[in-house]
This record gives structure tokens, sequence and C-alpha cells, in this order.
């Protein structure tokens, strides 16, 4: 079996808490529990969730611009914190970071050429002609006009300005895109043609893309693979078409009625409570038990594994009571059939 590009496991990020001098120990926000999470090369594993559901945190801990609490994140095998504590230009080389705000990602006192050129000179060593043909070859990879490149970020509407952020990005030389809302800032029209220049750039550079967004119809576009968080865990892993058509985590499901599809059946609001859990007193169990109408006892005391729900099969949840699907009628099968 081939190593993972990324391998995540038990991966956590605690913010705040600690001990005190007089009084209760100080509580802490779990951001991310207990990420486990493996991404092979070449795919595009999406990861979707509500706001406050951790997906930046683990971005940004992706990225090396956050430290983890604990667990542990291996790139190819090699493990990142090490890679930062050898050469602090190993994992920008790597993994590189396209922003949410395309905008305020860019330095506004220096002009596009100045931008593009700082990763080409200090993380792959360019210089003289070959950093003029480089930036040249960049501006024309995003289907940007050359002369663009003396404006300054300003100059440039959302989708033109995402495009610079792609393509400075892809001055490293990356293995591993992580995109984090890339295209929700933008107008639907332009949403299109970056996703569809981010499908060509993948193509054409071999790229692996960890896509993080709320927003689900751009997520199944683009990412062959899909993994859904809630507070701070994933909490169902699948193939794109198999989480859509069948999801098997009650909130999952919720997700998926709660957005609008055109020329399609009403959303569904969520019945009762519709709040993520208090973050500095977070309940026993299941995070989500107090939304699930499926819940049980056993949800409310123990947390759910994230398990696969047939053995040999590509589809993982955390959920003690699944939703019925087409997992359990195999499973019923192969009991009969033995």
């Amino acid at each position: 079996m081939s190593t993972p590009l990324l391998d995540i496991r038990g991966l956590t990020r605690t913010f705040g808490g600690g001990r005190r001098w007089f009084g209760p120990d100080r509580a802490g926000v779990h951001a991310v529990q207990g990420i486990n999470l493996d991404v092979a090369r070449g795919d595009t594993l999406g990861i979707v969730g509500e706001s406050g559901c951790g997906k930046s945190t683990l971005a940004r801990l992706l990225v090396g611009l956050d430290t983890p609490s604990g667990g542990t994140i291996h790139y190819a095998g090699d493990d990142l914190q090490q890679l930062r504590a050898q050469d602090r230009h190993a994992l920008a080389r790597r993994i590189q970071y396209v922003f949410q705000d395309p905008l305020s990602s860019l330095n506004p006192r220096k002009r596009i050429r100045d931008i593009l050129a700082a990763p080409l000179r200090y993380l792959r060593g360019l210089e003289g002609q070959a950093l003029e043909y480089r930036l040249g070859e960049l501006m024309e990879v995003v289907n940007l006009r050359p002369e663009f490149i003396a404006r300054y970020p300003h100059e440039f509407s959302g989708g033109q300005a995402q495009r610079i952020g792609i393509a400075r990005a892809l001055a490293a030389d990356p293995e591993l895109l992580v995109l984090d809302e890339p295209v929700s800032a933008l107008d639907v029209s332009i949403q299109a043609q970056v996703l569809q220049l981010l499908r060509r750039l993948k193509a054409e550079f071999d790229l692996t893309y960890l896509f993080i967004s709320h927003d689900l119809s751009v997520v199944e576009t683009i990412s062959n693979r899909i993994a859904v968080m809630y507070f701070g865990r994933l909490i169902e892993q699948a193939p794109t078409r198999q989480l859509f058509h069948a999801p098997a985590h009650p909130y999952t499901r919720v997700l998926l009625d709660s957005a609008p599809i055109p020329g399609g059946p009403p959303i569904k609001a969520e019945e009762g409570e519709a709040e993520l859990p208090d973050p500095l007193s977070p309940p026993p169990g299941c995070a989500f038990a107090p939304r699930c109408p499926r819940a049980q006892d056993d949800c409310r005391h123990t947390v759910p594994p994230l398990d696969n729900l047939v053995a040999g099969k590509d589809h993982l949840a955390a959920c003690f009571h699944p939703i019925e699907g087409p997992w359990q009628r195999i499973a019923t099968q192969s009991a009969q059939e033995r």
C-alpha cells in the first residue's frame, strides 16, 4: 500500500486554558479534536462543515501558520514539525495556502511583480532572466495579461486578485495546495471561472488539493472525496458521489437538506436546537446528539469513533446509529450469506 501524501493522526488544537494560582483551571476552546485523515497524492479532498467547526484551524495547522496542541502530521512520510526545525523553507516548498479573501492576502504596498517574485527568489533561488521568464509563465498560467504585473492589488477585481493568489502559491512549485474558501468571496460566474482554472492547474501540475468550503455545490463540483467536520471532529468521509447520494451521518443529511438547489425541492429547516455546543464546555459523547433525531443513550455518553460502515468499503462515519443506506443492506445481505 502506498504512503499517503498527507498523514494526520490524533491532531488537536486547543486555544487558551491552563492552570491558575487559585481557583479552578481555565477552560480551553477545543477547536480541533483528534483528527485522523489520509490524503492520497492527486486527490482533491473537500472539507465541509458549518462556521466554527474547525475547518480553517485545520488548514492553518497543515501549512504551519499555527502549532498543534497534540498529534502528528506527516507529509510523504516526513514529520512536518521536524521539517520546520531543520529548514524553515522546506514546508513552504511542499505545501502552499490560498486564502479566502484574495485582496486582504496581498500586500497593498507592493506591485504584483514583487509579490510573485518573493517566493521565486527565496524558495526557488531564481534571479535574472530565469526569474523574469518564470514571472511571465505564472501570469500566463492563471490567464492574466502580462502588463498586469506592474499594477497594485487594489487595481484588480476579486476574481483577478484570487488568480494572483493562486499564482503566488504556484510560484513555490508545491505538491499540495490548501485552499481555504477560495471562491466564497466571488460572484457565482467568477466562481465557475476560478474552479475551472483550479481543475486545469491540478491536471497540468499534478497537484493535490485540500479544498475547504461551506458551499456543498462547490465542493461537489471539484472534489473526488469529502470529509465532513462538526465541532472540531471529522464525522464522515466518503467519495463525493457516494456521500451526496447516501449520507450516513445525520449531520451530513442536515447539511444536504439545507443547501438550496436551483430547480430542486425547497430547503428543509432544521427543527429544534440548531446551535453548536459551548466550546468551553463540550458535552460528553457525540457533540451532535442534542440536535440529532436518531440520538440514543449511548450517543450522549460515548464519542463514536470514525469507522468503516462496512469492512472494505470506502465510507467512514462517526455514528452509532447511521441513517439507513446501501451499506446496511450490504451488511445484512452478507450476514445472511454467512
